[in-house]
C-alpha cells in the first residue's frame, strides 16, 4: 500500500459522523464502509473495493470491512471504499462469468461448490471472462440433518444418530432447498446422489424416485423451512441446513428451536472461501487493495467473530459451549465427505433439472390377449404395467400432464385404442375428482379390457400426432408405450417400415416427441421397438421382470430433458 501524502489538488477526505457514513443502500443490498477520518489523510479520489459475500457471513465481513476502513487505507493516491454486498453463493456463480458492469474483486460464498462452477464457466467462456483464484477458506459449518424437536424425535435423535438413509424413507417428511438456487440444496443432492448412485454414473431408480419425490416439496431457501418449523412445529419436515444457520436460528427465536445434527454416513463441510475475481481492465490497486482487506479477514479478530456467528474454524473445531440445550447442535468431530468436483456439481445440476422439469406425456398400455399371462412374482404382465405406472405416478407433482390409452386390435372401431383418461394436469379436477385419481381409476380397468392382438403400429403413430398435435413448448412432451408382443394387425395396419419412415417425416425437431417404448418379457421384438422409438429420438426398454418395470419408467424420466439427443 503506498505511502498517505498531501499534494496540491489532492482533496481531503470530510470528516462526518461515522453513522453517516456507514449507509445502507437498501435497494441493492449493499453495505458501504467508510469511517470518519481525523489525521487529514488525503486521496485523489475513491477506490471501490466490491465484495459479495454469503448471507451468512454478512456481519462478520461488515465489521472486518470497518476494521480495515479504520486503517484510512490509501492505494495509489486513492481512498480504499469496501462495499460489502449479500449475495446468494448461486446468482454469484451464474452471473461471475459474464458480468462486466461494476463487478466484484472479492467473492466469499458459503461453499467452494459454487466457486469451483463459476471457474468451469468463467474458462468455457472465453478471453473476456474473469479470472477466479480460489483462495483457502476463512471458516466451516457442516452440513446438518435439521427439524423441530418433534420431527427430529421421529427419527430417533437424539437416542440414535441421524441418517440420510431418513431422506430416501418416503414414510419420512422431508423438505429440500432447490439446488440450482442453494448451497444447502446441492450439497444434499450430493449426498443423495452419492449414496444411491451406480457405479457406471447412471442413477437409480431409488434416487430418481427420491428426487420425484423430494422435488415435489423443494423450497426456494432454507428460510422458508426454517419458517415453516416456526409456524407449526408440529408439522414442519425434516430439512438440510447448515449447523451455523441452525445456531443463528435459535438465538433468533423466542420458541420453537430447531435440532441439528450429521448424518452418521458423513456430510459436507461449507468451506467459506475467499475468491479473488480479477477481470483484465479492472481499476489499477484493485489487487492491492484486496490483499490488504485478506489480511484483515484472516486475522484473529475476524476468526472470533466468525466463532462467534456459529461458524466452526477452518479445521473443524466448534466452540466447546455447544450444547443441544442451548444451541441446538453439538460441538463434536463430524465426519466429513470429499467436497464434489466442477464436472460432478455441473452433473448434479443436470440431474436435477431433468428430474424437476415438468412433462406432457401420454401413457400407452397393451392390453392384447398376451397381457394376461402371469410374470415371475405372481403377477399378470398388465397388473405388473399398471402398478409400476401408478408407482412413477405418485412421485410425479400436480402440473405434470398425464393421459391414458389402452390398446389391442379393434378396441373401440374403427380404432384399436381406447382413450381411459386425456392428457392434462394431475391436479385438475374432472367431474369432481382430480385426473390423478382418474387415471389409478383408469388403470384399474385394464385387466378387464384384455383380449385381441397387439395393434402396435397404428397406435404408436396415433399416440405420436395426438400428442404432437397438443404440443406444449413450456413442458417435455412424450409418448411411453408399454407393450409384451410385436405388431400382428398386419392384415390392416401399417407396416413396421412405414411406420417408421412416417414418423422421421411427420417429426418435428422444434416441437420434440420421443417415443419410449418399454418391451415387457422375453417375446418382444426389440429390434422393432428399438428402431421405432430411434425415429423420433426416443429409447427402448425391455423389462424382462415385473420389478424391472418401475426402474425403466423412472430411467425414462430421468432421461427426459436430453431426448431426443442422448
Amino acid at each position: 500500500m503506498s505511502a498517505r501524502h498531501t499534494s496540491p489538488g489532492l482533496f481531503r477526505r470530510v470528516a462526518v459522523p461515522v453513522a453517516a457514513l456507514l449507509g445502507v443502500v437498501a435497494a441493492a443490498g449493499v453495505t458501504v464502509v467508510a469511517l470518519r477520518v481525523t489525521s487529514g489523510a488525503d486521496c485523489s479520489g475513491a477506490l471501490p473495493l466490491k465484495v459479495a459475500v454469503t448471507p451468512a457471513a454478512l456481519d462478520v465481513v461488515n465489521a472486518a470491512a470497518q476494521d480495515y476502513q479504520r486503517s484510512q487505507p490509501v492505494v495509489n493516491g486513492r481512498c480504499v471504499q469496501v462495499q460489502v454486498e449479500s449475495r446468494n453463493a448461486a446468482d454469484v456463480a451464474n452471473e461471475l462469468p459474464t458480468a462486466q458492469i461494476n463487478p466484484h474483486s472479492l467473492w466469499i460464498p458459503d461453499s467452494s461448490m459454487w466457486a469451483a462452477e463459476a471457474q468451469r464457466q468463467a474458462a468455457e467462456t472465453g478471453p473476456e471472462a474473469p479470472k477466479l483464484d480460489i483462495k483457502p477458506s476463512l471458516a466451516s459449518s457442516p452440513l446438518v440433518m435439521a427439524g423441530s424437536e418433534s420431527a427430529m424425535s421421529k427419527i430417533g435423535f437424539p437416542v440414535s444418530p441421524v441418517s440420510w438413509s431418513k431422506v430416501v424413507d418416503p414414510k419420512v417428511q422431508i423438505s429440500m432447498s432447490d439446488p440450482t438456487m442453494t448451497s444447502e440444496g446441492l450439497a444434499a443432492l450430493f449426498v443423495i446422489r452419492t449414496l444411491l448412485g451406480n457405479a457406471d454414473g447412471t442413477p437409480k431408480p431409488e434416487l430418481v424416485g427420491t428426487l420425484l419425490r423430494v422435488g415435489r416439496s423443494a423450497v426456494p431457501s432454507v428460510r422458508d423451512s426454517f419458517g415453516k418449523v416456526s409456524t407449526d412445529a408440529a408439522k414442519a419436515p425434516l430439512f438440510a441446513a447448515t449447523e451455523q444457520s441452525v445456531v443463528a436460528n435459535n438465538r433468533a427465536a423466542k420458541d420453537n428451536a430447531v435440532l441439528g445434527a450429521p448424518p452418521k454416513e458423513g456430510t459436507l463441510s461449507f468451506d467459506y472461501p475467499l475468491v479473488r475475481v480479477s477481470r483484465p481492465n479492472e481499476p489499477e490497486g484493485i489487487g492491492e487493495a484486496a490483499a490488504e482487506f485478506e489480511k484483515v479477514l484472516r486475522s484473529a479478530e475476524t476468526s472470533k467473530r466468525f466463532g462467534e456467528a456459529g461458524f466452526r474454524t477452518v479445521q473443524g473445531a466448534a466452540p466447546a459451549k455447544w450444547s443441544t440445550d442451548v444451541e441446538g447442535v453439538q460441538a463434536g468431530d463430524v465426519k466429513l465427505i470429499e467436497t464434489p468436483s466442477a464436472d460432478q456439481v455441473s452433473e448434479l445440476l443436470r440431474t436435477w433439472g431433468a428430474i424437476s422439469l415438468d412433462m406432457r406425456m401420454l401413457t400407452v398400455i397393451d392390453v392384447s390377449g398376451s397381457m394376461i399371462e402371469k410374470s415371475g412374482n405372481g403377477k399378470t404382465r398388465v397388473e405388473a404395467a399398471t402398478e409400476a405406472s401408478m408407482t412413477a405416478l405418485s412421485m410425479l407433482p400436480d402440473t405434470t400432464q398425464i393421459g391414458l390409452w389402452a390398446f389391442s386390435t379393434n378396441k373401440k372401431p374403427p380404432n384399436d385404442w381406447i382413450e381411459l383418461v386425456p392428457i392434462g394436469p394431475l391436479g385438475e379436477p374432472i367431474a369432481g375428482v382430480t385426473r390423478r385419481k382418474r387415471l389409478e381409476a383408469g388403470a384399474s380397468q385394464l385387466p378387464g379390457l384384455v383380449g385381441g392382438g397387439t395393434a402396435l403400429n397404428d397406435t404408436t403413430l396415433a399416440a405420436f400426432r395426438h400428442v404432437l398435435a397438443g404440443y406444449d413448448a413450456s413442458k417435455v412432451n412424450s409418448v411411453v408405450l408399454m407393450t409384451d408382443g410385436r405388431n400382428d394387425d398386419t392384415g390392416s395396419s401399417i407396416d413396421t417400415n412405414a411406420l417408421i419412415e412416417t414418423l422421421k417425416r411427420e417429426a418435428d425437431p422444434a416441437k420434440p416427441v420421443p417415443i419410449i417404448m418399454v418391451g415387457l418379457g422375453d417375446e418382444v421384438d426389440m429390434d422393432a421397438l428399438r428402431s421405432i422409438s430411434a425415429a423420433t429420438g426416443g429409447k427402448a426398454y425391455q423389462a424382462k421382470n415385473p420389478e424391472d418395470i418401475r426402474g425403466v419408467l423412472l430411467d425414462a424420466v430421468s432421461q427426459r430433458r436430453c431426448r431426443p439427443n442422448c
